[in-house]
């Protein structure tokens, strides 16, 4: 009988070793994996993505993030076949910089739609607003193939002139005059050191709301990409994912020079390089609307967010994507 359970437990080890063992191989084989296939920052352009159309119709080179800034606020909307909902979010921040200008003639701005490789009109009603308000306040970079999301608000950004730089939704969810509400929340941010500092809009104080309304599935979803990006990347911010988010030149310089992830995951990237570098960063709520036509599809993109997510640590975590900054093209 003794010599029986010795064997049971002698054969339950050799169980737990085996898969002890198999669980290293696996970790190993993944870290290997998430390595070799890691690409490196890319922020090399087609040559055409490297001009703007004036007024009068004529190229003219795109200013680099690397330059002395030369305009108060910078407005960097990426926008991916975004012709019908454009408009609304294009009209209000406009009337909302205008009348800010008038009311302070020091005040200077510059919007730059992004359109990432669209298939519909989006840069043809870009450059409407364009001829109306000219090429010095609204610029209009079309990017050749489709980048995603965070590869169009790098590129808008590294083209951008703006002493704070302002990532805004094409869709409008967020309203734009709480652009006051995150400059507050920047500012509140003492110190910044070598003044940079990050203040970034957020919904979670909805969620409740939000969360009565979703279906059992899409909340499982969503607070499991939550605990991924607790678990993995960024800790201390509950929104990572709203698309408002106000940078100092000097922090947008920093951390988009060393972004890689270019799909719905990039905020997070950003947040963890930030977070990285000790950036200090603000949570402030602001109001958001669900518009309708989202990109967004439940299932697939959480999805390719949580590999995303997995990806961003392991890559970081075996040297494969490096903390630096990068020149550009």
């Amino acid at each position: 009988m003794l010599q029986a359970n010795l064997w049971k437990m002698d054969f339950v080890c050799e169980i737990v070793q085996a898969l002890v063992a198999l669980a290293a191989i696996a970790f190993i084989v993944v870290l290997i994996i998430a390595h070799v296939t890691a690409g490196m920052v890319n922020l090399t352009r087609h040559e055409k993505e490297k001009y703007f159309l004036t007024t009068t119709g004529e190229k003219e080179l795109f200013p680099s993030l690397h330059d002395p800034h030369s305009r108060e606020l910078s407005v960097v909307i990426p926008a991916y076949n975004e012709e019908l909902r454009m408009p609304v979010m294009l009209d209000e921040a406009t009337e909302y910089l205008e009348n800010r200008q008038k009311q302070n003639p020091s005040f200077t701005y510059e919007v730059i739609v992004v359109d990432d490789g669209s298939k519909d009109k989006t840069t043809e009603v870009a450059l409407r607003y364009s001829r109306k308000y000219g090429a010095d306040k609204l610029r209009v970079l079309t990017l050749v193939t489709n980048r995603g999301k965070g590869g169009a608000v790098r590129m808008g950004t590294l083209s951008s002139r703006g002493k704070v730089i302002l990532m805004a939704d094409a869709d409008g969810a967020t309203k734009f005059p709480d652009l006051e509400k995150v400059e507050a929340g920047l500012n509140s941010l003492n110190p910044k050191p070598d003044n940079m500092a990050i203040a970034c809009g957020s919904r979670a104080h909805l969620e409740d709301d939000s969360v009565a309304q979703r279906s059992v599935f899409r909340t499982f979803l969503m607070y499991g990409f939550h605990f991924l990006v607790w678990f993995f990347c960024v800790r201390g911010i509950k929104d990572t994912q709203c698309g408002f988010k106000l940078f100092t030149r000097e922090a947008a310089l920093k951390t988009f020079s060393c972004l890689h992830v270019e799909r719905w995951a990039f905020d997070v990237e950003l947040l963890y390089i930030a977070q990285c570098f000790k950036i200090p960063i603000a949570e402030v709520a602001v109001n958001w609307t669900e518009i309708e036509g989202s990109k967004l599809v439940p299932f697939w993109s959480w999805l390719q967010m949580g590999r995303d997510l997995i990806s961003i640590r392991l890559r970081y975590f075996t040297g494969a994507w490096k903390l630096q900054s990068h020149k550009t093209d």
